[in-house]
């Protein structure tokens, strides 16, 4: 059993809670980084350029949303082995990722392994097309996600729900479980790396070296929001042409820029106050694991929530390194993803399989 790092489970917050109020509890990980892979750096990005990618039987489909746009769907294999599987396991990927993203791609070949289908959602315009609509997605965007579960639920009503989210994904997953504490459709969740507070995020990510990765992230979202401007007229949603557009250095420019405007937020400040987990996980009613690093060079520690943040069913798990979406074990030649293991064991015991 891990060691728990505060006395979670008998605090009382007489504020907010209920005298006899049960929190959440913030334990230590198991995970510990073998000798060569203790900068967090290199957990973050050894797994990404220098470990083979395994191999996955990827079925696209299209999925159209009630507004009329669509985001396409990427399958673990066939459909028809659904009903005979352990269960099915719907991802959602981070920041521009995709299913050919390293701990997309990885995490699911494991899982097909374990018995379970995976379907993994593209957010609007990741994977490779655009979607049709100025709208696109972010760490809130929680409603194409809750489209797509309940499609699932009609659709596989007797087959057993998990959702894990990364990074991105992993907000919006925390998200939708706080604002649906009554959701019977998924048993439970995992996040990964999750953001937890998006303004604090915003200004660490652009500090040191962690700019490389905001620098690296934000090349790709402003290429394709240039390459959609050609083909969709923006003129009545953003006040910034391809030109300026191609002048935002810093997530926070983005934001404010084309997050906010295109999603009905008064600013990028706005944005993140009403987008962050941290807010949403004292609702939180579904099983939830989430893991996290405090090296994490996207953030700081200073993100990281008290268990007074969180509902009685969610854990968070909490090791000292491990970067962000890395916890990597084994020898620079033949790396292990921690994660896998613990995502096997955690799914294992919420669906009693």
């Amino acid at each position: 059993m891990s060691q728990s790092l505060t006395a979670s489970r008998s605090l009382a917050h007489p504020q907010t809670l209920a005298e006899n109020h049960v929190f959440g509890e913030i334990v230590r990980s198991t995970f510990t980084p073998p000798w060569w892979a203790k900068n967090r750096h290199i957990q973050t990005i050894w797994p990404r350029f220098f470990q083979r990618r395994l191999n996955v039987h990827w079925q696209k489909e299209r999925l159209i949303l009630p507004d009329g746009d669509f985001v396409n769907l990427a399958w673990s294999g066939e459909r028809k082995d659904i009903e005979q599987s352990k269960g099915l396991v719907v991802i959602f990927h981070g920041l521009e990722g995709s299913n050919k993203s390293h701990y997309a791609n990885d995490m699911t070949a494991n899982l097909v392994t374990q018995g379970y289908v995976v379907v993994l959602m593209h957010f609007r315009g990741c994977g490779g097309e655009h979607n049709s609509l100025p709208r696109a997605y972010h760490s809130g965007e929680t409603q194409d996600a809750w489209y797509l579960l309940n499609w699932l639920a009609e659709l596989y009503p007797g087959v057993p729900k998990v959702a894990m989210g990364f990074s991105l994904g992993a907000n919006m997953l925390l998200k939708l479980l706080g604002e649906r504490p009554k959701q019977t459709i998924l048993r439970g969740g995992i996040a990964i790396s999750p953001p937890f507070k998006l303004a604090e995020c915003s200004l660490s990510i652009n500090q040191g070296m962690s700019r490389m990765y905001q620098s690296y992230l934000l090349k790709s979202m402003v290429n394709n929001l240039v390459d959609k401007m050609r083909t969709i007229d923006y003129s009545d949603h953003l006040e910034i042409d391809d030109v300026k557009a191609r002048k935002i250095k810093t997530f926070k420019e983005f934001d404010d820029h084309v997050t906010a405007p295109l999603h009905g937020f008064d600013s990028a400040d706005d944005y993140y106050e009403k987008c962050s987990a941290i807010n949403f996980l004292p609702t939180i009613a579904t099983p939830t694991l989430i893991i996290h690093a405090k090296d994490d060079p996207f953030m700081n520690e200073s993100v990281l929530p008290k268990t007074t943040n969180l509902a009685s069913v969610v854990r968070l798990e909490l090791s000292d390194r491990g970067g962000h979406v890395g916890f990597m074990q084994g020898t620079p030649w033949q790396p292990i993803i921690w994660l896998h293991e613990r995502v096997n064991q955690y799914f294992q015991e919420i669906l009693r399989v």
